[in-house]
């Protein structure tokens, strides 16, 4: 099995507000990008990434991977960002491809730009997790009640929480058979897709969880960065 990245820093950030995308802020003299991209591409089992990224951004981006202990060659190169997230997915997927990678046996690990906490341990497992699977995520499970409103006012249901998870970056997808699926719903449907695992289940592939981490959170909130920046 070979494993490639592809590394989602194409993100506006506008939820946190600021000129500057939350991905490349300063934390600790480095960008939050670069803290979960150095154990991406540290990991033995993970030949090579691509980034999905604004051209403006190419070069701060290369810059940063010139100061990290990893193989400079592991860079393979960038990704348009796309008109949402699975587009920009999409748009990475074709570039892997176009490498002439085995579709059957290779798989792209997928991950976030503003989860900067991303551990060696949780990526080895997912890695490890793939074998005899058509990818795996890590997931966590829900602690508190669900409930539904059908006007956004009033309690109308609840739901089963010991059924439901809160997927988690990196997810890993077996190239072939995701690339065929992210591609089966367009033009209109893959704009209306909320989360990445969502296109291979809709295919039917077979994606096997694993346990999330805690303190892998995504950076989304002014709240967030701030609690980035205490563990930093």
């Amino acid at each position: 099995m070979k494993f490639i990245a592809l590394f989602l820093s194409g993100g506006v950030g506008s939820r946190i507000g600021g000129e500057v995308p939350k991905q490349y802020l300063s934390v600790s003299g480095r960008p939050v990008f670069s803290y979960s991209m150095e154990i991406l591409l540290k990991n033995e089992d993970i030949e090579g990434a691509f980034v999905v990224a604004d051209g403006e951004w190419e070069g701060e981006i290369t810059s940063a991977i010139s100061t990290m202990d990893v193989d400079k060659n592991k860079l393979l190169g960038f990704s348009l960002p796309g008109a949402s997230r699975q587009l920009s997915i999409l748009n990475g997927l074709r570039d892997i491809a176009s490498k002439g990678y085995d579709p059957d046996q290779t798989y792209v690990v997928i991950h976030d730009a503003a989860r900067p906490l991303l551990t060696e341990s949780l990526l080895s497992e997912l890695i490890k997790s793939c074998g005899g699977h058509d990818g795996a995520l890590p997931v966590l499970p829900m602690k508190d009640t669900i409930y539904t409103s059908s006007d956004k006012k009033t309690v109308t249901g609840l739901l089963d929480r010991d059924s439901l998870f809160a997927g988690q970056s990196p997810e890993a997808y077996k190239l072939g058979r995701y690339l065929m699926a992210c591609e089966a719903l367009l033009p209109k449907e893959i704009l209306g897709v909320r989360g990445a695992c969502e296109p291979a289940v809709l295919a039917g592939m077979d994606i096997v969880m694993i346990p999330g981490d805690e303190g892998n959170f995504k950076i989304t909130t002014p709240g967030d960065l701030e609690r980035f920046e205490k563990t930093s």
